[in-house]
């Protein structure tokens, strides 16, 4: 445990020093002495983004409702205080209990992020804990990742004794399980840890990565990743849960304001729509809905334990929700004297979701989001959207006709077969907007927008894809400033200096590892923070591995090549991807999952006897 008296001196010198207290509401804190098995749940960003995280609120809740079970949190330290742990020597801590990271039995990364992964690094090191997989014995702690990212682990190969692919609540209590019965024997060293990780592997959704091999081909593609012993399997298929447990509605309650500072309740989970650039819509496939009355119960429950004024309905899709108008009318009707705010983080660009927004919002109307992704009709059907300007626009005149003052649109550019024209349509298609809102609200009305670079993710439709170079991006860029001056419109857009260092992580192989380390070890930290990231030591790292990051980043890459992930499954077939992909070249849609099965292979891989609900209930 570390020294009070040390931390005392060091957090007035640091900014936000309540990222580094604890004692916050409804934090858990067990006896340390007393309980069997001890998780840290490591989340490498700061403390405002970690705490926003879902998923790792989620597993604190589910860990800590185990006798023998204690699970405490960490993130990571912004630079002046690393800078200050290091000058004191500060072992990197956990808030609840402040033992240090090697000190638990099990570090659990989550990794939503590619951006992130100089930080996890940093995170191992500052607790002393070596780097390197191959360093580690049976007495350090077990690195295990989770989360998004690990659908293509491969750059992280050489740092994580083992990932878990998929949905973390029933394997993680599985690999606890299996963790507790070698425990002794692993410390004793009467086991290895290699013993143990090869029955580990054996638990479906486990992969452990020194037990694979990767192969490539003379010009740098990859051959085959080869399972080097029985109990690994070819393939490691994602896990699922067929239902969704009960929500976490104890959450701990920050003192610090964070990115999402509000309760969240998942109401789904998986989406419906297609998208054919959206890596979530794809790996968390099949739908699966929670119970209205459970969603219900849960609000009631977490708004007692926390105080919270406001309550996020969370999902890929909410409006897409079968039960969710009357789920928002009652929401309103029980709390309409506590004045709930209630949240969709992602509405449909349809009229509908302007009725559930005036339900919502009846009190203050701060501003609606919505996300067209390209602006004209043809790269719409190219991506598979599934939404017209008509929409768009009848969503804009119900929006500003019902009191909002504000809308937020979200575009990308650099997508497959996309023209000049294309882009300049999305200036066209902010013009109308911008014209409504002035017609019904004046020169108080205005419309954000948010235009980033589409950047190609594994397993989609387009993973395949080359990124588009920077020059034809700034050339984009530039057009739709030339073309949204004024006001009314406020236009932002993506950092290309991080744009193709995410697309070369995100579809990388496992030679990118010792990139990263010896980007790390150049000074990389927070990559994801304008403020914080230093593109030419990433330059440096690929140069000193006689690795081009075009490479991996900006580079077509054809249907018969081995890509770096493809032993990982998520349900979809390769096939139904590739025929998805075709499918976009001609511009023609595919229906969604509410209106029938496309047969993409989750069905069958999952023996689910039916596909996700076909009809909705509105």
């Amino acid at each position: 445990m570390i020294s009070q008296v040390v931390l005392d001196r060091i957090l007035p010198t640091v900014t936000k020093p309540t990222r580094y207290a604890g004692q916050e509401w409804n934090q858990v804190r067990k006896d340390w002495s007393q309980t069997e098995i001890k998780v840290a749940l490591a989340y490498p960003d700061v403390y405002e983004v970690g705490m926003s995280n879902l998923g790792l609120a989620i597993l604190y809740d589910l860990l800590n409702q185990q006798p023998d079970v204690l699970a405490e949190r960490v993130y990571a330290p912004w630079l002046d205080m690393e800078r200050a742990m290091r000058q004191a020597g500060l072992s990197l801590f956990s808030l609840e209990s402040r033992h240090s990271l090697r000190e638990f039995d099990i570090v659990g990364f989550s990794l939503q992020y590619e951006l992130n992964y100089s930080n996890l690094l940093n995170m191992l090191d500052l607790a002393g804990v070596p780097l390197l997989a191959s360093q580690r014995d049976g007495g350090w702690p077990l690195i295990v990742g989770g989360g998004t990212c690990t659908y293509n682990a491969e750059p992280l190969a050489d740092f994580f004794d083992l990932f878990v692919i998929g949905e973390g609540e029933q394997v993680l209590l599985e690999l606890v399980a299996l963790y507790a019965d070698w425990k002794d024997r692993i410390r004793s060293g009467a086991v290895t840890k290699a013993e143990f990780l090869h029955q580990a592997a054996a638990v479906e959704g486990v992969y452990v990565p020194s037990l694979y091999r990767a192969e490539y081909n003379e010009d740098g593609t990859t051959s085959a990743i080869v399972s080097l012993d029985p109990s690994a399997p070819a393939r490691i298929r994602k896990r699922i849960l067929c239902e969704l447990p009960p929500p976490p509605v104890k959450p701990v309650v920050p003192f610090l304001k964070v990115i999402h500072d509000r309760g969240m309740i998942e109401i789904m989970r998986g989406c419906t729509r297609g998208c054919r650039f959206c890596q979530a819509g794809m790996i968390y496939r099949p739908v699966r809905e929670r119970p209205m009355d459970q969603v219900l119960a849960a609000v009631d429950r977490l708004l007692a334990n926390t105080g919270y004024e406001e309550i996020a309905l969370v999902s890929l899709s909410s409006t897409d929700y079968v039960h969710i108008e009357p789920l928002i009318r009652e929401l309103s009707r029980r709390y309409a004297e506590r004045r709930l705010s209630i949240s969709l983080p992602s509405m449909r660009t349809d009229a509908f979701s302007v009725e559930l927004a005036q339900i919502i919002q009846r009190t203050r109307k701060t501003g609606l989001t919505f996300a067209p992704e390209a602006g004209s009709e043809r790269l719409r059907q190219v991506i598979n959207k599934g939404v017209t300007a008509d929409d768009l626009l009848r969503t804009a005149e119900a929006a500003y006709a019902s009191g909002w003052l504000r809308i937020k649109l979200y575009f990308m550019i650099g997508l497959p077969t996309e023209t000049m024209e294309d882009v300049l349509a999305i200036a066209d298609l902010v013009k109308e907007v911008r014209k409504i809102g002035r017609r019904l609200r004046g020169k108080r009305a205005q419309v954000s927008v948010s235009v980033a670079s589409f950047i190609p993710k594994a397993h989609t439709p387009f993973q395949w894809v080359a990124l588009q170079d920077p020059a034809q991006i700034a050339e984009k860029q530039n057009a739709l400033r030339r073309e949204l001056p004024g006001r009314g419109v406020r236009l932002s857009w993506s950092d290309e200096a991080t744009t193709w260092l995410e697309a070369a992580l995100s579809r990388g192989d496992r030679r990118l590892g010792p990139v990263i380390l010896r980007a790390w070890q150049l000074g990389a930290r927070f990559d994801a923070w304008t403020e914080a990231y230093e593109p030419e030591l990433w330059e440096r790292a690929f140069a000193e591995a006689d690795l081009d990051p075009k490479f991996y980043a900006a580079r077509q890459r054809s249907y018969a090549e081995v890509l770096p992930w493809e032993h990982i499954d998520t349900g979809v077939d390769q096939s139904s991807l590739w025929e998805e992909y075709q499918r976009a070249l001609r511009g023609e849609p595919s229906i969604s999952c509410a209106e029938g099965c496309m047969n993409c292979g989750v069905q069958a891989a999952f023996n689910l006897a039916h596909c996700p609900p076909a009809t909705d209930a509105r």
